[in-house]
């Protein structure tokens, strides 16, 4: 299956430098998030949505590639958790505000590995739709600030952002090599929200539970305080993430030393130079500083990288490209490309 990135689009929210004023605004643990480097992250305003940002970076890539939003077949969407609403489906809004209404919608979420795995579910309708030309793969995040505190639900900063990629059958650049995906689901309940479920429904605003709690916390619990499960955890997080990218290597005929970067999930400072000895490349390899600069866009993080690191002119024709992730559920997740 062939296909490749056409044109791309972003829509960030607002930026706001980390200063410790702004970090004390979040949370009394203060020195840890300052440990993490980060600069700055973007926060949406309060009437801007994950939908909002979606239409948004879509728009433009389809202004950028000249294609007419009815020309498009498929869409996929793409989001770590939460949309505007419940029993809802983000991916069939986006569909229909951007006008693409004879396009297939599919709606992704499987945590920060979405944007990654999106990039197989196209290969896959592309191969079972022959007719299906264009297609339109849109990540975005936007935090609900009741539900997450954006520097304690998870070990970085997090960001409202989206990105978009309208790709084309047959299109070179920007071409799809393969995508592989290791899921461990010993560990689905590593990174929850207790109530809001058919298991604990919603009853009152202040209900004990009603945020995402630390997943440190949750690994604890989830592994009994078993120190030496926990070590095991912990070491799966760059073993797996090896793992799949060797395997994607392997069925795509590609040696690891030919691929120019590796853009990972926008995590913190330390967390990237263990991805980076996990994968025996360079740190500067790896989107570190993008990372540190713009805050951790849960699904969004690869395609805002792969297109921030193209329009400051960092990639050319002709190399290949990692996009990496991990997500709960858990996901470890690799796809490549070549411009």
């Amino acid at each position: 299956m062939s296909y490749g990135i056409v044109a791309t689009g972003e829509a960030l929210g607002e930026p706001v430098k980390i200063t410790d004023d702004v970090i004390e605004s979040y949370t009394t643990n203060s020195e840890a998030v300052r440990s993490w480097g980060y600069r700055s992250f973007h926060r949406a305003g309060d009437d801007t949505f994950l939908t909002d940002l979606a239409v948004e970076a879509a728009g433009q890539a389809l202004d950028v590639a000249a294609t007419d939003a009815a020309d498009i077949d498929l869409v996929v969407v793409a989001i770590a958790d939460f949309a505007e609403y419940l029993c809802w489906d983000a991916a069939a809004a986006v569909q229909g505000r951007i006008g693409a209404r004879r396009a297939e919608a599919v709606l992704v979420n499987q945590a920060c590995s979405s944007g990654v795995i999106a990039f197989d579910i196209v290969a896959g309708r592309f191969a079972t739709h022959p007719d299906y030309q264009n297609a339109l793969i849109v990540a975005s995040n936007r935090i609900c600030e009741t539900y997450q505190n954006r520097m304690e639900a998870m070990m970085n900063v997090l960001s409202d952002g989206a990105a978009a990629a309208l790709v084309r059958r047959g299109h070179e650049r920007g071409r799809w090599l393969g995508t592989e995906v290791i899921s461990d689901g010993n560990y689905a309940d590593f990174f929850r929200m207790d109530t809001g479920g058919t298991k604990h429904p919603f009853r009152t605003p202040g209900q004990e539970g009603l945020r995402v709690r630390n997943p440190l916390d949750r690994l604890a619990e989830l592994l009994d305080n078993d120190a030496r499960r926990m070590l095991e955890f912990v070491q799966k997080f760059g073993g797996n993430m090896r793992s799949a990218l060797d395997r994607l290597c392997a069925r795509t005929d590609t040696e690891l030393g030919e691929i120019k970067r590796f853009i990972h999930l926008n995590d913190n400072q330390r967390a990237m130079g263990d991805i980076a000895r996990a994968l025996n490349v360079p740190r500067e390899r790896l989107n570190g500083d993008l990372a540190l600069d713009h805050g951790h866009f849960g699904s969004a993080d690869q395609l805002l990288g792969l297109r921030q690191l193209m329009v400051a002119g960092e990639l050319e024709d002709g190399d290949v490209v990692a996009l990496t992730s991990l997500g709960s559920g858990m996901h470890w997740a690799a796809t490549l490309l070549r411009l």
